[in-house]
């Protein structure tokens, strides 16, 4: 046997492979925390700066129009120079705009930093998707990537407890920095534990395929090759306008709108959970822990989900988490007068919008070829993330319009509904039916 990702495929997931997904999914918790930053300071920005929840809304969508940006133009690039080589840019990227951020002093230099933050955390969510499927055998490649991008909420948990620690005792600007911090630590880690992906190596052949091939497979445990199976001939279904062929529009227009539309109701919860529970009176610093008792949800409901994924298909279950979504972002707007039923209904609602997020993320993992698996994930994530920009400033206009939070709630909500609807049109395509 002379085809590495035959070898991968049919083995047993070694402790390197697990090593590297544990990377990709401290990855997605860096991600989770420089996302939601932004959140955990929004009240200490607002009350400094005097803004209304309209600029407030639209500073929160700042870093989802960077993230589009960098899903579309990055994504593709990752299937050109590499998954290793892409997240290594995106981490240089992510790390000066959270620097940046914290020196901002005005809504428009703050948005500008936020977009930067933004470009690079969109690259890295195609490459990371791309990177844990490849590494990951054929028996646990959905598992793994439900793993990885269940880390988004784990470290909205982390970021949220250090924030609410920063938060009573220094200004919003320390939030920043802390991430700052933290995104150039990953990047000697990436480098010396991450190598690339053997299927990018297989794809691209470049003149050292065979030695690169090699050291990856021995820190894998696998014996060396002494040759690599011939090239398959050069298709067009590895272009990114493959992405529209008639073997993948109807996957790459579905998956999209289910993204874009479900990532709404997501955002919308995530990104104003800290002001609308200090609008009910509560402290800053309580407001955090709200947003953290959401991601602890998002936690599980990847945890779950990913448990679920090795006894039912990951479509249905999809589909049954944004049902779920519907449902329980409605509950949150009813609204609660005592912290723990806040958070209790907080949970919950993370719990399923979360979980039909990683569900997308393992649909388009198993639904593209390697030559096309992250530009496809940045395509749609990029779009989605791009219309999903208009969530938080739709909300802060609608509250600015006079709608009382329960309305609000009910009209955001839908976009799960949506989102659900999409996927149904899915049924019976064997591409997404493992």
């Amino acid at each position: 046997m002379n085809d590495p990702r035959i070898i991968l495929d049919r083995e047993a997931m070694s402790r390197f492979q697990w090593l590297v997904v544990s990377i990709m999914i401290g990855l997605n918790a860096l991600d989770g925390f420089d996302v939601l930053s932004i959140s955990y300071a929004s009240p200490g920005i607002a009350s400094a700066w005097h803004i209304d929840r309209a600029a407030l809304g639209l500073v929160l969508s700042m870093e989802l129009i960077g993230m589009a940006a960098g899903s579309l133009l990055l994504g593709g690039l990752a299937d050109r120079v590499g998954r290793r080589a892409t997240i290594l840019g995106c981490l240089v990227a992510m790390a000066i705009g959270m620097f940046g951020a914290s020196t901002a002093d005005d809504v428009v230099t703050l948005s500008l930093w936020r977009v930067a933050t933004g470009l690079g955390i969109g690259g890295m969510l195609a490459a990371t998707n791309a990177a844990v499927a490849e590494v990951a055998n054929a028996a646990r490649r959905n598992l793994a990537v439900v793993l990885m991008a269940g880390g988004y909420p784990v470290g909205s948990i982390i970021g949220g407890t250090v924030a609410s620690g920063l938060l009573a005792h220094h200004g919003w600007q320390s939030i920043f920095v802390f991430g700052g911090i933290v995104t150039l630590s990953f990047i000697p880690i990436v480098w010396l534990f991450s190598p690339e992906s053997i299927a990018f190596v297989m794809e691209r052949r470049p003149a050292d395929a065979l030695a690169r091939v090699n050291r990856t497979l021995a820190r894998m445990g696998h014996a060396p090759l002494e040759a690599l199976v011939a090239p398959a001939e050069k298709a067009a279904r590895t272009r990114p306008t493959a992405l529209f062929s008639p073997a993948f529009a109807a996957l790459t227009i579905l998956l999209t709108a289910a993204y874009l539309a479900h990532i709404m109701t997501f955002y919308f919860i995530l990104k104003w959970i800290p002001k609308i529970v200090v609008d009910m009176g509560f402290a800053p610093p309580l407001a955090g822990s709200v947003l953290v008792w959401a991601s602890v949800g998002g936690a599980s409901g990847s945890l779950a989900f990913g448990l679920l994924t090795m006894r039912v298909r990951i479509l249905p279950l999809t589909i049954g988490a944004m049902i779920a979504s519907v449902a329980l972002v409605i509950l949150f707007g009813h609204g609660q007068a005592e912290l723990g039923a806040l958070s209790l209904v907080a949970a919950l609602a993370g719990f399923a919008t979360n979980a039909g997020v990683v569900g997308l993320y393992a649909l388009v993992a198993g639904s593209f070829p390697t030559g096309l698996r992250a530009t496809a994930t940045g395509f749609v994530v990029g779009v989605g993330r791009g219309g999903s920009a208009l969530a938080p400033a739709l909300a802060g206009l609608l509250f600015k319009a006079g709608y009382g939070l329960q309305m609000v709630a009910v009209i955001m909500a839908m976009g799960s509904l949506i989102g659900a609807c999409s996927l149904l049109a899915l049924r019976g395509r064997a591409a997404v039916a493992a």
